[in-house]
């Protein structure tokens, strides 16, 4: 097995990669579903031990709150459900998380975040801000980016047009 420059073999990112796109794929879906409803075109899923356990998109307009990004809404089953830390999970996002989803992201401390497109007018994790790699704070999970970005792109792209 050929080994990559961080000690780990290349086959582990290949399958890493495979994987990353099979879940980002599920909250392109709760994405589409958020596009039908009318709702910001975002969406989301936490995974553990390559189970989903929860996904939900943007219901910004059906729950009449500018709170409900489908982060939050994930984060808080998983609260309501008796688990507060989140270290072993993962969480697929289809746009890169605003400063609120980035602090949930921490006191929540997920253990791996991963996110397909830049938002280059409320990000984050990166673009605006990088909250979640600030030294400040507490946590900073491992984070992923890119993984189906063009198609995620093209959802928020065409959402938008249409609205104009």
């Amino acid at each position: 097995m050929d080994a990559g420059e961080n000690g780990q073999s290349k086959d582990s990112d290949f399958r890493k990669t495979m994987t990353d796109e099979y879940y980002m794929n599920i909250a392109l879906e709760e994405a589409k579903k958020a596009a039908s409803e009318d709702e910001i075109p975002v969406g989301a899923c936490l995974v553990k031990d390559g189970k989903i356990i929860y996904r939900d998109h943007n219901r910004t307009r059906q729950l009449q709150s500018p709170f409900a990004h489908a982060e939050k809404l994930i984060l808080d089953q998983a609260i309501a459900n008796g688990i507060k830390y989140l270290t072993d999970y993962s969480l697929y996002i289809t746009l890169e998380p605003c400063l609120m989803c980035s602090g949930m992201i921490i006191l929540s401390r997920i253990g791996r975040v991963v996110y397909a497109s830049a938002d280059p007018k409320a990000g984050a994790a990166g673009s605006i801000y990088h909250s979640l790699k600030d030294k400040s704070f507490n946590h900073s999970p491992e984070l992923s980016r890119g993984i189906l970005a063009d198609d995620c792109s093209l959802l928020l792209t065409d959402f938008f047009r249409k609205k104009r």
